[in-house]
C-alpha cells in the first residue's frame, strides 16, 4: 500500500469473520426470545440488521475479504471466529487462502469440550490464535480451568487473545438480545501472573486494554510476551482524561511496549461495509503526526503480526 512512508505492506491483526454459522447463532437466540414468533433465519438477522446475508459457505466469504482486501491494498488479515465452537468457519477460509488470512477462534474455557476442541482446531494447521473473552464467558484468567487451554495452545505455539476493558457488542444490541457481561474479569492485570507464568506464549491485548490503558501498559511493562493491538474507533479514550486521546495513546504505548508490540487492526466485520478503511486512515494520520519513522510504520502496519505467525 502507498503511504506518506512510502510503499509498506500493510496487515490487519483484527478482522470478524461473521460466517452463516455466526447468523444462524443470532437467530437461534433471537427465537428464543420470542416464542410463537415466525422463524428467524441468517437473511432476516441480515435485515434487520441492515447487512449483507452471508454466502453459503465459508471460503465464499473468504472471497468476498479477498476481493475488499485487494481493493484497499491490504495484504493479509486475521480473521475471527466471533462465536464458540465456529472454528471450523476461520479454518476453511485459511484453508482456501491459506497466503491472505490468518486464523483466530473463540473459545470458552469452561465448556466440558474446550480443551479438546482446541487440540483438534489448531492441529489441523489452518488456525494460529486462541481467543477469550473472560467478561463475556464470565470467567477469570487465573481460574485453573483456563490452565489446560493455555498449556495447549502453549504446545502448538499458538497465540493467546485475551479481550480486556469494555466489552460491548453492538450486533446484540441492535437485535435487542441481552449481554450479560461482567467486568469484574475485564481488568489486563488479572493477566499478569498468567503471562510470567507461560513466559513462551504471546498474548494478544485488543483495543489498547478498552478503557484499562493504564493497566495495560503496566502489563506490557513487566511481561515481553504481551502485546496490544490497536483495533476499532478506541471510543474507550472518552473514560480517560481529556488530554489522552490517540495521539497520546500512541505515544505512551510507543514509550512503553515499543514498535516492536504493537499490531495494527481495523476491527471489521460485515459486509456491505467490508474493511473500515477510516480507521487504517485515522491511524496513520496519528502516527504519521507523531513522527514515527518508516521502519516502525511497518512494523506496526503488519511487520510484527507476520512475524508473530511466523515464530
Amino acid at each position: 500500500m502507498q503511504t506518506s512512508w512510502g510503499e509498506i505492506e500493510v496487515s490487519d491483526a483484527h478482522i470478524h469473520f461473521f460466517s452463516r454459522a455466526f447468523f444462524a447463532s443470532l437467530a437461534t437466540q433471537k427465537e428464543a426470545q420470542r416464542t410463537g414468533a415466525a422463524a428467524e433465519t441468517a437473511e432476516s438477522i441480515a435485515a434487520a440488521l441492515g447487512w449483507q446475508a452471508p454466502p453459503s459457505d465459508a471460503p465464499a466469504l473468504a472471497a468476498n475479504w479477498v476481493r475488499e482486501l485487494d481493493r484497499h491494498g491490504v495484504q493479509r488479515a486475521a480473521l475471527i471466529a466471533s462465536i464458540p465452537s465456529d472454528e471450523n468457519s476461520v479454518a476453511e477460509a485459511v484453508g482456501a487462502f491459506p497466503d491472505r488470512f490468518y486464523g483466530y477462534f473463540m473459545v470458552n474455557p469452561l465448556a466440558p469440550d474446550a480443551v479438546n476442541r482446541v487440540r483438534a482446531a489448531l492441529g489441523g494447521g489452518e488456525l494460529h490464535c486462541i481467543c477469550l473473552f473472560p467478561a463475556m464467558q464470565r470467567f477469570s484468567i487465573q481460574d485453573e480451568r483456563v490452565r489446560p487451554i493455555l498449556e495447549a495452545a502453549a504446545s502448538f505455539n499458538a497465540l493467546v487473545f485475551v479481550h480486556c476493558g469494555v466489552l460491548t457488542v453492538g450486533v446484540r444490541a441492535k437485535l435487542g438480545l441481552p449481554s450479560l457481561f461482567d467486568m469484574r474479569f475485564s481488568n489486563p492485570l488479572d493477566l499478569h501472573a498468567v503471562a510470567l507464568a507461560f513466559p513462551q506464549l504471546r498474548f494478544v491485548v485488543p483495543h489498547f486494554g478498552a478503557g484499562f490503558f493504564r493497566e495495560a501498559l503496566m502489563l506490557c511493562d513487566l511481561c515481553p510476551n504481551v502485546y496490544l493491538d490497536t483495533s476499532s474507533s478506541n471510543k474507550w479514550t472518552r473514560y480517560q482524561p481529556e488530554t489522552l486521546d490517540l495521539q497520546q495513546v500512541f505515544r505512551r504505548a510507543l514509550d512503553v511496549a515499543g514498535p516492536q508490540r504493537l499490531l495494527f487492526g481495523s476491527d471489521s466485520s460485515f459486509f456491505p461495509r467490508g474493511w473500515n478503511g477510516t480507521i487504517f486512515e485515522t491511524q496513520r494520520h496519528t502516527l504519521k503526526s507523531i513522527g514515527i519513522s518508516t521502519a516502525d510504520a511497518r512494523r506496526i502496519f503488519g511487520a510484527n503480526l507476520h512475524q508473530l505467525m511466523s515464530s
